[in-house]
Formats: structure tokens, C-alpha cells, sequence
């Protein structure tokens, strides 16, 4: 339905020029939605897609019928979103003229539920509008997650535990699923380590924005004179596939593998045998530790997994360090260049220092609402990659 900024007579020009307007934006918003994720081209290889499901033996490759399940239901997801918005907005807009049509007092009863409708809309739009800002190519995919304590002793370590906690509330809240792979208990309390997975779409697109050091600043409760305290930790991410034989080659005679006790900091299932798997890749001396399946066997598979995962994306920033080589010398990002501090003391802010994006409601955030910064970050990535 198209929306015009006609009115019946009588009605305030402010409201008119305020109800229409709204609409006219949404609809243009909606329009555009349909161009960034390709509407037309969704619902053709929907219909493909339906075909392929449809198979009788499409379950005869395993692997085939998992690729296909799985771009059905995201392609599905779409089109039937897009198409959800569309709907509200189609209801929105002809409950509008309704009220137009009745008068001044029409509209005035039903102006709640109209600005409501609104609203909801916009914030809808707002949520899609993020998959415009996606580019990387593995944007849609899970990730493999570490984080480790640094600088800052036993704060450290207790800060470790409180930023997993804090993208544990996050995915949670956002209904991807997450497997706590391992977590190495600190000296005295909180975390040296842990590594977790996180599956949903856009996982890894969405906690790309974290990637880099944090730093908490707050009266320490392990000081004894409850000093502030200073202290960091870091956040590394890599886009988890499930099946890299055709981009990673693993040679067992590359890895020494040690076997150890869970130490339950976030294990599901510890137990008292030697069942956790640390693997190390001689060549590279890259480490990977998973204690949280339920045998020595599993541990190791998913160990394999997490580091043919880590070497590919250790070939692909190789292949960007080389392009970065050719464009000339880029800025220097070492440890404690945060990209974030969450400030607990002498006041409450929490700010990207990338973005400028920042909140005073620290406990917020800690809890997992992370969205804005994720947002902004993208945004200011977008806006970087054009300059």
C-alpha cells in the first residue's frame, strides 16, 4: 500500500504530518530491506532449495543434506520475515487510513495502538537493518571463542570469568547455543582461560566486534584495602566450520598431544579420569585445549576441529598481512591497546574506544547486553572500509 500524505479533513496538521511521515519511512526502509537481502533472488532459490529438500535420497549424503537443510531454513528465515514486516507494515498503514477516514476523533482513540505499531516496526527494521552491515565472508557463520586473563593478577583472572559469563547472557539472550570447550581455573579465583563455541547466525559477524584487549577499571575486592585496580583481558575469535579437510591438512606427526584431568571451571561433564586433550601444532605453536565432551576420544576430535579452525584463519590474516604489506604500514594494536574499557570506578561508563559508542549502565552490559556496542562497531567498520 502506498502511503501519501493526504488527510481528511480536520484533522491537525502536526499529526498528520507526524503519522504519515513514519510511514512513508518505514515503507522506504522496507523497500530497501528487500534490496539488501535480495528478495527476488531469495525467493528463487527458495524455490530451488524446496526442490533439493523435497529428494527422496537426499539423506544418502549426509553432508550434502546438512548443506542444504541448512540454506533452506536460512533463506526460509528471510523471505518469511521480510514477508512478516511487510504484513505489519500493510496493517499499520490501513489502519491509518482507517482513522483518517473517521475523523479527527477516530484517530485520536486509536493513536496508541498506532504509535505502538510504529515503534515495534522501526525496532524490528533496526534488527534487519544489521544484516546490510555484514561483508566478511564468514559473517554468517558459528565461532570458536577464547578469552584470556592478562595484565592484573588475580582481577585479571576474575575479570576472564566475568567477560565469559558476559557472552554466555549474551548469546543466550540473542538464542544461539554455546559449548564451554574448556576453562582453566585461575590461582586463587576466576579464569587464565576458556574456549567456547557459539552457534547461530551472524555468530561470528556479531563477536568479530569484540575481538581485541578490555580493560576493567574498579575497587578491586581482592586488595585488602579495596584499592582500584586496573586489569585486562583479551578476547580471540575464529569462524568455526565444521568440515575444513579441503582448506586445512593436519599431519599427526605435527602435534604433541597431552592428556590431563578436567578441572571442572566449566566443564559439563568432569570426571576423575585423564580425559581432557591439550593438542599443539609444533609448526605453528598453536595450543588448544578441550575438556568438556565425554571421552578422551571426543575431546580430541573437537581439539582437531578448533585448530584446523584456528589454522585457517591464521593462513587468511597471513594473506591479509600480505595485502596490508602491499598498501603500506598500518597502525600498531598491541597489548594493552584496549578497544574497551568497562569502568566500575571513581564512576560508571562503559566505552569502545573505536567507536566512541558508551553507557553508563555498567551492569547492563555486563549482563550481556552487548548489542549496541556490536552494532556501532559494525557501522564504524563500514564506514572505515569507504574512507
Amino acid at each position: 500500500m502506498a502511503v501519501t500524505g493526504a488527510a481528511a479533513p480536520g484533522n491537525g496538521p502536526e499529526e498528520r504530518r507526524t503519522i504519515t511521515d513514519e510511514l512513508a519511512e518505514l515503507q522506504r526502509r522496507l523497500s530497501a530491506a528487500e534490496d539488501y537481502l535480495h528478495l527476488a533472488e531469495r525467493r528463487d532459490e527458495l524455490a530451488r532449495l524446496e526442490e533439493e529438500v523435497a529428494e527422496p535420497d537426499l539423506w544418502s549424503d549426509p553432508e550434502r543434506a546438512r548443506e542444504v537443510t541448512t540454506a533452506y531454513g536460512r533463506v526460509k528465515d528471510d523471505v518469511d520475515e521480510l514477508g512478516t514486516l511487510a504484513q505489519r507494515f500493510e496493517d499499520a498503514a490501513t489502519l491509518h487510513e482507517l482513522a483518517l477516514e473517521e475523523g479527527s476523533e477516530a484517530l485520536e482513540q486509536l493513536r496508541p495502538e498506532l504509535e505502538e505499531q510504529l515503534v515495534s516496526l522501526s525496532r524490528s527494521f533496526d534488527a534487519l537493518e544489521l544484516r546490510s552491515l555484514f561483508s566478511g565472508e564468514h559473517d554468517e557463520r558459528d565461532a570458536v571463542v577464547e578469552i584470556h586473563a592478562g595484565a592484573g593478577g588475580t582481577d585479571a583472572q576474575d575479570w576472564a570469568e566475568m567477560m565469559l559469563r558476559m557472552y554466555l547472557r549474551w548469546a543466550e539472550r540473542r538464542g544461539f547455543s554455546v559449548e564451554v570447550e574448556e576453562a582453566s581455573a585461575g590461582q586463587e579465583a576466576g579464569l587464565l582461560s576458556a574456549t567456547f563455541v557459539v552457534r547461530g547466525r551472524y555468530a561470528y559477524g556479531l563477536l568479530n566486534a569484540e575481538r581485541g584487549v578490555h580493560r576493567l577499571v574498579r575497587m578491586s575486592p581482592f586488595d585488602a584495602q579495596h584499592r582500584r585496580q586496573t586489569s585486562f583481558a583479551s578476547f580471540e575469535i575464529t569462524p568455526f566450520l565444521e568440515d575444513l579437510s579441503g582448506e586445512v591438512s593436519i599431519d599427526e606427526k605435527d602435534l604433541r598431544v597431552d592428556t590431563y584431568r578436567s578441572s571442572g571451571a566449566g566443564g559439563q561433564h568432569v570426571n576423575v579420569t585423564d580425559s581432557a586433550v591439550r593438542l599443539t601444532h609444533l609448526p605453528t605453536g598453536l595450543v588448544v585445549s578441550v575438556q568438556n565432551e565425554r571421552s578422551q576420544h571426543q575431546n580430541k576430535a573437537k581439539a582437531l576441529q578448533i585448530l584446523a579452525a584456528k589454522l585457517a584463519e591464521r593462513q587468511r590474516e597471513e594473506r591479509r598481512a600480505e595485502l596490508s604489506a602491499l598498501a603500506g604500514p598500518q597502525s600498531d594494536v598491541s597489548w594493552g591497546s584496549q578497544i574497551r574499557s568497562y569502568v566500575m570506578a571513581p564512576y560508571q561508563l562503559v566505552k569502545d574506544l573505536r567507536t566512541g559508542e558508551e553507557t553508563g549502565n555498567v551492569d547492563a552490559v555486563l549482563d550481556g547486553e552487548l548489542d549496541d556496542f556490536m552494532a556501532a562497531w559494525l557501522r564504524w567498520r563500514r564506514a572505515e572500509s569507504t574512507d
